[in-house]
């Protein structure tokens, strides 16, 4: 006999959403979003968090090393009442002698939402494909969607009173990383003026600028990409990232004779920029390359915030994409369980 799953997850829910991309989301519902970090936040600081994951587990799976998406992750399901499993290459058969598929499909009977920090996009792509609960990208070689709410959250945080996001100009410093690629994509989706300041060797590519190209239409943004470091003067926002990758240690001297010292994120960069101009920088923070101590401690740096706010970002996934989908039992229902089972239990 063929048994139908038990999940209290409801199986082929109807209007689940995965995270894959900002560019999958309104501005309304990163708003919204956002909006549910801010009382989320404000909650945690009165140590009275409501506990919207009580009973949930979020299935954690992580084939790259990670710091702040593990222990954000991790930490936030429990301050919200549930529990975090996280699952190395070493733990689980991912890729191995299990197929995505079916990966996809085991853990979303078991879990209530997945999340994966992965190699290759297909992976990530895969696990969304067959899984029946929401799955969120802890990153892959395209997108890094929850440092971008981080961001975002972050940015509004600190920007000067009466400000918009929309009269913002953010310059990322660096490579063509996810991050990067993130970025010229939530911002110009914003309204944000969004530059990318590195070699020409190491800018973005085509195909995402011709998508940041429709955004502009719509917001009234504006990107530039350029080797001129001098057009950090026109920058209210500074953004660090590191200039190679765990996967590009090959390349590590080449790259970093491309990019020092003229990229480098010092004290005396930050004073082109405007006025009163943010640093972020979404770590690890490779001292004295990309940034220098100096300015990642100075009082314009607000990277340790944006560390934080990772938190903020993933208690507010973890809630926004499962509490629709939340089953909240009757006081005769559970009774009705709880009876059920100390009968049978008695006679054990």
């Amino acid at each position: 006999m063929k048994t139908p799953s038990s999940s209290a997850t409801d199986l082929n829910k109807q209007g689940m959403e995965h995270m894959i991309s900002m560019k999958d989301f309104s501005t309304k519902e990163m708003d919204n979003m956002m909006e549910l970090m801010d009382y989320l936040k404000e909650a945690r600081k009165d140590n009275a968090i409501p506990q919207l994951f009580e009973g949930k587990s979020v299935a954690m799976i992580f084939e790259a090393g990670s710091t702040r998406t593990r222990v954000s992750f991790e930490v936030a399901a429990t301050l919200l009442g549930g529990h975090g499993l996280f699952l190395s290459p070493k733990d689980i058969h991912l890729g191995g002698k299990e197929s995505i598929d079916d990966t996809a499909r085991v853990l979303s009977r078991m879990c209530d939402i997945i999340m994966a920090r992965t190699n290759e996009p297909e992976t990530i792509d895969g696990l969304a494909r067959m899984s029946t609960v929401p799955v969120i990208n802890g990153l892959d070689t395209r997108f890094h969607p929850t440092q971008m709410l981080a961001d975002l959250f972050t940015i509004k945080e600190h920007m000067k009173e009466g400000q918009k996001l929309s009269d913002l100009t953010l310059a990322f410093m660096g490579d063509a990383t996810d991050v990067c690629r993130s970025l010229l994509l939530t911002c110009t989706k914003y309204g944000m003026n969004f530059k990318q300041i590195g070699p020409v060797k190491y800018q973005m590519e085509q195909e995402w600028l011709d998508i940041a190209d429709e955004y502009c239409k719509e917001s009234g943004a504006s990107y530039e990409i350029t080797d001129d470091v001098e057009k950090i003067s026109e920058c209210n926002v500074v953004y660090g990232d590191s200039f190679y990758w765990v996967t590009q240690y090959d390349e590590k001297e080449e790259r970093l004779a491309a990019f020092m010292p003229d990229y480098v994120i010092t004290e005396e960069l930050m004073a082109k920029a405007q006025p009163g101009a943010m640093l972020l920088h979404c770590l690890p923070a490779n001292d004295q390359e990309e940034v220098t101590r100096e300015a990642l401690e100075g009082d314009y740096s607000v990277a340790f915030d944006e560390a934080e706010n990772r938190l903020t970002a993933q208690m507010a996934i973890l809630v926004y994409f499962t509490n629709k989908f939340t089953v909240t039992p009757s006081e005769e229902v559970k009774k009705m369980h709880a009876d059920k089972i100390n009968n049978l239990l008695k006679t054990l």
